[in-house]
């Protein structure tokens, strides 16, 4: 958990900084918009070939190869002074936040007994919703004050710390895997993209990161277009929420089941995106925050461990390569359009109209809790 923490806030400290860094060099709306774009696209790509390799490979040589990778690209950034190049290394970084993120989520759940999926991998996935608020602010905090590349410079020193925690972990491989061999599989590239029984709560986790997606992409200069000079506290006070609130969802995860809870999780997060899309005060902003970290903050971990929970253990890692691709291709695609739409509404305008897929998402969920009742009661009837 600490050392995928020390990943994410290594690697989500640049995110929102690289926007208003890739415009400083020239870039048009639509390349600012290209920054996650392909970033994704090189997520999404990889993701398979991970997945498939997890079904018969050990765990270890896997995280540190991906920590490795993230490591030295991200090295490569201060070379960058022209779009196009700089826009390559993001493709290529994304390559290895696929590779990554797709090994260290398998590597935690083999870890975790499957009595206690969800408050286990609700831990886990602290590291993940505290890296992606705590990193952000800090990564704002730095471009402010220094300069670009000794921002990389810092989050490099990051990296290599968790290189040297991922390195001391015991890891676990399922004995299933460990007897598999790679002449016993067939790969084929849908195949290990999709993990079917999955694909519901990877399909709202999609939706989902189609609305936050351009919070991640704009928030910075929405910041400085409404004259909010303590744009930090979204991350901060978001940090603190899902801190306190992820646990309490984790234990609700296992006893009473993921839908009730990601109706919930959803309606907070939409309330506090059009909240965001009014703010033009620090107290505004850090009101947000607060209705991010419970809801958000606890959303996305939860469709994780519901993921998880619909796949078996041998397909898990095609299963959580297939979650992250979707938080991956729902940003990228985010981060493309609206970066478009930007050009022509304000930036506030389009977290509204981004909220649209959460209400999505809150439908599809709503209908699939009657469609499991249903279920229920003709089992009952027949038996």
């Amino acid at each position: 958990m600490v050392g995928n923490l020390f990943v994410f806030m290594s690697f989500q400290m640049l995110i929102p900084t690289l926007p208003p860094y890739i415009k400083s060099i020239g870039a048009s709306g639509t390349e600012i918009g290209l920054v996650t774009a392909l970033f994704s696209i090189g997520a999404v790509l990889s993701r398979p070939f991970i997945g498939f390799m997890l079904e018969y490979k050990t765990r270890k040589p896997l995280v540190l190869i991906g920590a490795l990778m993230l490591l030295l690209i991200t090295f490569l950034y201060p070379l960058s002074q022209v779009v196009v190049i700089f826009l390559a290394f993001r493709l290529l970084h994304g390559l290895a936040w696929g590779w990554s993120t797709t090994v260290n989520g398998t590597a935690a759940v083999d870890v975790v007994p499957n009595s206690r999926l969800g408050e286990g991998m609700g831990y886990f996935g602290l590291s993940i919703t505290i890296g992606m608020i705590i990193a952000p602010s800090l990564g704002i905090f730095l471009y402010q004050i220094t300069t670009f590349d000794n921002l990389v410079y810092i989050s490099g020193v990051l990296g290599a710390i968790a290189l040297l925690l991922l390195a001391s972990v015991h890891y676990q491989t399922p004995d299933q895997v460990l007897k598999t061999k790679k002449e016993d599989l067939k790969f084929t590239y849908m195949g290990s993209l999709i993990e079917k029984a999955g694909w519901f709560p990877a399909t709202l986790t999609l939706l989902i990161s189609l609305g936050y997606g351009t919070i991640v992409t704009f928030i910075v200069i929405f910041g400085e277009e409404r004259g909010i000079d303590q744009i930090f506290l979204f991350y901060l006070c978001n940090a603190i929420l899902a801190s306190l609130s992820r646990p309490i969802a984790g234990k609700w995860f296992d006893q009473k089941g993921p839908i009730g809870l990601v109706i919930l999780t959803i309606s907070i997060t939409f309330i506090g995106m059009w909240v965001l899309s009014f703010a033009h005060s620090n107290l505004m902003i850090a009101l947000a925050g607060v209705l991010f970290g419970i809801g958000f903050g606890s959303l996305i971990p939860t469709l994780q461990s519901w993921t998880l929970s619909k796949t078996p253990a041998s397909r898990r890692g095609v299963a959580n390569g297939m979650f992250f691709s979707s938080i991956d291709l729902g940003l990228g695609l985010s981060g493309l359009v609206f970066g478009v739409l930007a050009q022509f509404v304000e930036i506030g305008t389009l977290f509204q109209i981004s909220s649209i897929f959460m209400v999505i998402a809150l439908i599809l969920t709503i209908l699939e809790a009657r469609r499991a009742k249903e279920i229920l009661h003709s089992k009952e009837a027949l038996s």
